[in-house]
């Protein structure tokens, strides 16, 4: 016997050699065949010959899907597709009604077959083949309308392009409407996509219908679905339990329904018309997350079981591409709500405008370094800061508020210049925190005796402030340059001071508002003196939004802080001057 790795080659007719196998295919009053293990034509009977119109002779040796299997069109059936070709590989007994040979004048006839192991003597181990003409075929001129199958090539070009068009986007509506546009109208007229929530919540999220090439949403079919029930042997109820794929029609739904899952099934049949669908899991690696169907109402033909694969293939990568997009958006939405409470308020001073601006970086995985914060002392003077944590994640803006509350307690119990005061922050980022370096800067801003405003500060390796006059002169404060945080470098720091001029502007920004790749840094410090000059004219909030518009570069991947304080137009000589509008 031939095993599965037996490579010789058999001749023309190795089993019909034995007249034992011929007279057992004759004695068959339909039409019979015989193949070997490789799927060669070993031996055929006379009838077999009439019904296909070829001598038998033309059967021997050859390969019987290639020769015969055909679709109802008369086009090859891929080898993939072949529910007898399926059943002859598993060595198992199978049967069906809706078969196609092409016979020897170039006719397609429709048939049922069977196919069952067979045993042709001398432990000689083959397949037996057994068909029959469904009808006359004057009284079937026609076969029954089919859907068009996919070939081979077509079928893998759409999961290429499936799993391309999917992967590329981190956003989970658009993968859905891709998803659609991938299915419909190509295998279906319509779709639906029931989703499972991180709460285990079913939510039907699509219901689409292909109406020539327009695509239509059926928001009435759509919205929230019952719970799945632990134990339904119903076809999407298995789907969403990733129990299995399966095919479904309208008659699945019409007995009493098992669970509220099943009405729903059974108004979406009446309400859409579709007599068959098909139905497989979407799944991640994790878990199961939904179910995708695809329904054929106007389209001709059913789907059958050899459609399955297809679709499994399909929502496998959809679930891929969901997965993805659900986590993304789960750590945006992290990293989004963690800078909403760790970035603070302004307080109001009376006298000064301030005003503050965070834009997060476009990549989730870019979040979090960057900070500002501003906050009263107990001596009256307000305290600026406005820092970049190293790295970009979240544990960059874990990292981002123990430097801010750290140094907020600091500079609220020890009365201290500036620079003391991030020393003792320095010293406690080395030993107690988890952050390997910073940047920041440091400052307080009091109203001296004469009306006018002073600013101290000091810097720890960040880009200078930029100080822009009423009359639109900006220049950066370079003085108390220092060291970075964390740099292990134990030494004094410096402070500088200065008094703002009446209308005065004060700009603190982190790096993402002038580096750019390929540019220097000094070209971007230079962009935004020049545009900072040009806008110190305009109110404080536009000022601002102008500002981070025109400077910062559009292909940015960083996120940007900006903390913007003006002084009064004239210094106050006593008493409580009015609040200028913020």
């Amino acid at each position: 016997m031939a095993g599965p790795e037996h490579t010789e080659t058999h001749g023309e007719q190795p089993l019909a050699a034995t007249g034992e196998l011929t007279g057992a295919l004759e004695a068959i009053g339909t039409g019979a065949y015989v193949v070997d293990e490789q799927g060669r034509i070993v031996g055929v009977n006379a009838r077999a010959g009439e019904l296909l119109a070829r001598p038998t002779q033309d059967f021997l040796g050859r390969d019987a899907h290639d020769l015969l299997h055909r679709d109802a069109h008369g086009q090859p059936v891929p080898r993939t597709r072949c529910t007898m070709r399926q059943a002859f590989h598993a060595g198992r007994t199978a049967q069906a009604e809706d078969g196609y040979f092409l016979g020897g004048d170039g006719s397609v006839l429709p048939i049922s077959w069977l196919i069952t192991p067979y045993e042709a003597g001398d432990g000689e181990l083959g397949t037996l083949v057994l068909f029959h003409t469904r009808c006359a075929q004057a009284a079937d001129p026609q076969p029954k309308p089919t859907a068009p199958q996919l070939s081979e090539l077509e079928r893998l070009a759409l999961l290429a392009e499936t799993t391309t068009r999917l992967t590329s986007t981190l956003d989970v509506d658009e993968a859905l409407r891709r998803l659609v546009a991938l299915v419909v109208p190509r295998l279906a007229d319509w779709v639906v996509i029931d989703l499972i929530s991180e709460r285990d919540e079913v939510w039907r999220t699509v219901v689409v219908q292909a109406d020539g090439d327009n695509l239509v949403h059926h928001e009435e079919l759509q919205g929230p679905m019952p719970p799945v029930p632990e134990e339904s042997p119903m076809p999407l109820s298995r789907a969403l339990r990733g129990v299995a794929s399966t095919l479904a029609g309208p008659q699945t739904y019409q007995g009493s329904p098992d669970s509220g899952i099943a009405v729903e099934q059974r108004r979406l049949f009446d309400a859409t018309g579709i007599h068959s669908a098909a139905i497989a899991p979407i799944r991640s690696t994790r878990e199961v997350l939904g179910a995708l169907t695809l329904g054929r109402a106007k389209q001709p033909g059913d789907f059958a079981i050899a459609d399955l694969p297809l679709l499994e293939d399909i929502a496998r990568r959809a679930g891929l591409a969901l997965d993805n997009a659900r986590l993304y958006q789960r750590q945006r939405k992290v990293a989004e709500t963690m800078q909403n409470h760790l970035l603070p308020q302004m307080p109001r001073v009376p006298g000064l405008q301030m005003t503050v601006r965070y834009l997060p970086a476009p990549d989730a995985s870019q979040v979090g370094g960057d900070w500002y914060d501003a906050f009263s002392l107990p001596d009256g003077a307000t305290a600026l800061a406005v820092g970049d944590v190293v790295g970009h994640d979240l544990e960059a803006a874990a990292g981002m508020a123990q430097v801010r509350n750290m140094l907020r307690a600091y500079a609220w119990s020890q009365q201290e210049s500036p620079s003391r005061i991030v020393e003792r922050l320095d010293e406690a980022v080395l030993h107690i925190t988890d952050v390997a370096m910073a940047t920041m800067i440091f400052a307080r801003v009091e109203e001296a005796d004469d009306g006018h405003w002073k600013l101290s500060w000091t810097n720890a390796g960040h880009p200078p402030p930029l100080l822009i006059t009423h009359d639109g002169l900006a220049d950066y404060l370079t003085d108390g340059h220092n060291i970075l945080l964390g740099a292990g470098v134990r030494s004094s720091r410096a402070d500088a001071t200065v008094l703002l001029p009446p209308g005065s502007t004060l700009v603190l920004y982190t790096d993402g508002l002038i580096e750019e790749t390929g540019r220097t840094l000094d070209e971007g410090l230079h962009r935004l003196r020049r545009h900072a000059a040009a806008l110190a004219h305009r109110p404080l909030a536009s000022f601002t939004d102008q500002l981070l518009r025109r400077v910062r570069p559009v292909a940015n991947d960083d996120d940007v802080a900006l903390l913007a304080l003006r002084t009064p137009t004239r210094p106050r000589t006593g008493g409580t001057a009015p609040e200028r509008g913020r």
